[in-house]
Parts: structure tokens; C-alpha cells; sequence
């Protein structure tokens, strides 16, 4: 083991001697979160939003006027006519329209229920959802408001008051939800990719052969390529919390040597994957589409865009092997909740077995090569 100080002095000299490589570690990573924690927004806004109002009557104001006092909202239009109103969503000029009918304010005085139409562009799902969600918040509390200075409404009076109280993100801050699991895939991206590509630049220039000769084990040799891009990952890791910190606010409820700790647990397998990809890879072309296949499924099924409870079982299951679902949910746990080890235990055991088991397999295929 005394030689691995020697490489991984040489690794960070070749690392910190090149001028496109640290910008691309350092920096890079920092404008990615910056830049996807302010555009990686759950909420909807902006709905053009197209009014047909064959009533006129007060009640419509009103019901048109919480509308445009939304935020989620921008009135593009009114008109006398559905036809209108449904050729404004086919061009793309309208997302949802919505229509009153001519004794709208007369229905809900005398029988106490009126039907109103809307019609969504549903070709973006999610927005669609989320902008028929407002749109039925919006007559909701318009219905409540009308009933109790009308004494007539769409709902019957409710006898229970309900009080709700958010946990661990009371504001309801998506970034707050957000720039943990973000800050995940930028360390992810760092280790597998820097370590499955230096390894098989080894290959590319033809030393690969030299140190297979030489007097380096192979298990120093592995130790002394992988551990500097474990130091820099966490250092990373280091600058994003700081960033997240000072930028977005991010609550640090929990113990920040027990994110540091799992994350050099994680680290083991991300680099250990990066491993195994360089021993089956001859150029750094191929182990970065190799890496990047891999990538594209561990982030989507993550649960950082969508809940893993969503998911179909099947995927749910695909997700029990998934490193970067585990290191998310220890994010937002530890830094949201303030979890504790015994509350992670899970995680621990899981990710210490993937990462005997990653390292394992790739340092047998590595001999191999050797």
C-alpha cells in the first residue's frame, strides 16, 4: 500500500495540470444546480387561459376576476362561443377555456348548482392535470365565497373545519425539495463518469500494459485511480451544500457527517460502476455511452422527477436496485427531516452490499484484462 499515495499524487497532478478538466469539475457542476433547481419547478404557471361567457351576469365577473387574480393564470381571451373558444386550444393559443352558460348567476340563485364547461389541452399531461387542479381550486372558492353572501351555491355547507400543517417543507418550496436529490446526480455524474474514463484513457495511450508489467498490485493501482475522483466527488458534494445553502436556503436539519458518510459509502459504488465499465470498454467514447445509458435510467427512476410510489410495480421493483433512489431519499431525509442512522439502516445495508458487490465483480473483470 505505499505506492497508492504516489498515484494518487500523480492522478491529482494530471487532474489539476489540466486546464479544460477543472472548470469541468468544479465549476460546471455549480452552474448545472444553479441552473436546474431554478427551472426544475413542479408548479404550473402562465395557462393561457380563454373565456366563453354567455351570461354577463355579476356572479361571471366575479367567477372571471379570481381567475385573472390568479398567478396561474393569463386570460388570453373572451369570446361568445365554444367553437372560438376550442379553436384557440387547437392552434395553441389557449391551454384551457372555460365556459359559462346563459342563466349561470339564475341557476345558482333558484336551484342552488350550475354546470360550467372546460375543455384542457391534455398533450402535456402533467400541465394539464395540474392546470384543471387550479382552474377547480379557483370555482371551489368562488362557490364558498358566492354561498355565504348569497345564501345559495354549487356545495352543500361543510360542518367540519379542517386545519393542515406541512412538515419539513412548511412553504411548500419545490426547490427545497429539489436541490438534494439534484445535488446527487452531479456527484453521480462525477464519479462514474471521471473514474470509468480515466481508467480506459490508461487503455487508449497504450500504459495500460506498462502497469500491468510493473511491480504495482492491481489492488493499489485500482485504489490509487479511484480515490482522488472519491475526494473530489465529496468536495463537490461540499460546494453544492454550501451553494444550496446560501442560494436556495436549504434547511440543514440533520447531521451533516451522516450525509458525508453515506455519501463516501455511495461514492464505492458509483466509482465501482465507473470500474466495471472501463474493463469492458476500449475507448473513453464507449464508456461514456455505456455510463450515460446507465445514468439516463438510475436518475428518471429516481424519484427526483416522479414519486417512485407512482410508478408501476415493476418499475418499483427495478428501483430496489437503483443506487441513486437510496442516496436521494438519505438527502431529503437527513438534510428535510433530520433522520438519524438508525432511521437509514436500511439504506446503509443496501448500498454496503452494492458496493461489495460492484467492486467485486469489477475488480475480477479487471484481472481479466490484466
Amino acid at each position: 500500500m505505499k505506492t497508492v499515495p504516489y498515484i494518487v499524487q500523480k492522478e491529482f497532478r494530471q487532474i489539476f495540470r489540466h486546464r479544460v478538466m477543472l472548470p469541468l469539475i468544479f465549476l460546471m457542476p455549480v452552474i448545472q444546480l444553479l441552473v436546474l433547481a431554478f427551472a426544475a419547478d413542479y408548479e404550473v404557471d402562465n395557462v393561457k387561459l380563454h373565456i366563453v361567457d354567455l351570461d354577463h351576469s355579476q356572479a361571471a365577473r366575479q367567477l372571471v376576476g379570481q381567475f385573472e387574480a390568479s398567478e396561474h393564470f393569463i386570460l388570453t381571451g373572451t369570446s361568445a362561443s365554444g367553437k372560438v373558444a376550442m379553436n384557440q386550444v387547437q392552434q395553441g393559443d389557449a391551454d384551457l377555456y372555460l365556459e359559462l352558460p346563459p342563466d349561470f348567476q339564475r341557476q345558482l340563485l333558484r336551484e342552488g348548482n350550475s354546470q360550467l364547461q372546460m375543455a384542457v389541452d391534455a398533450i402535456n399531461g402533467v400541465k394539464a392535470g395540474l392546470s384543471s387542479a387550479y382552474a377547480n381550486a379557483i370555482i371551489r372558492d368562488f362557490n364558498a365565497a358566492f354561498r355565504q353572501n348569497y345564501g345559495g351555491g354549487i356545495a352543500q355547507p361543510v360542518a367540519l373545519q379542517i386545519e393542515t400543517a406541512n412538515w419539513f417543507n412548511p412553504e411548500q418550496n419545490y426547490q427545497t425539495f429539489m436541490v438534494p436529490g439534484i445535488l446527487v446526480i452531479l456527484v453521480t455524474l462525477v464519479g462514474m463518469f471521471l473514474a470509468g474514463m480515466n481508467i480506459v484513457k490508461e487503455k487508449e495511450i497504450g500504459t495500460i500494459e506498462q502497469i500491468n508489467v510493473s511491480p504495482i498490485r492491481k489492488h493499489e493501482f485500482i485504489i490509487g485511480k479511484l480515490l482522488p475522483f472519491w475526494i473530489i466527488a465529496l468536495v463537490e458534494l461540499a460546494i453544492g451544500l454550501v451553494v444550496g445553502k446560501l442560494v436556495f436556503h436549504i434547511p440543514f436539519v440533520g447531521s451533516l457527517w451522516l450525509i458525508f458518510g453515506f455519501a463516501g459509502l455511495y461514492l464505492l459504488v458509483v466509482l465501482g460502476f465507473g470500474l466495471l465499465i472501463s474493463t469492458v470498454t476500449e475507448t473513453q467514447q464507449q464508456a461514456m455511452f455505456i455510463a450515460w445509458f446507465f445514468l439516463i435510467i438510475f436518475i428518471l427512476m429516481s424519484g427526483l422527477f416522479t414519486p417512485i410510489e407512482s410508478m408501476p410495480p415493476w418499475a418499483q421493483d427495478i428501483t430496489r436496485v437503483n443506487p441513486v433512489a437510496y442516496f436521494v431519499d438519505v438527502m431529503r431525509l437527513v438534510l428535510l427531516k433530520g433522520s438519524d442512522v438508525w432511521d437509514i439502516r436500511q439504506h446503509i445495508v443496501v448500498m454496503g452490499g452494492y458496493a461489495l458487490a460492484v467492486n467485486g465483480l469489477a475488480v475480477l473483470n479487471y484481472r481479466k484484462v490484466g
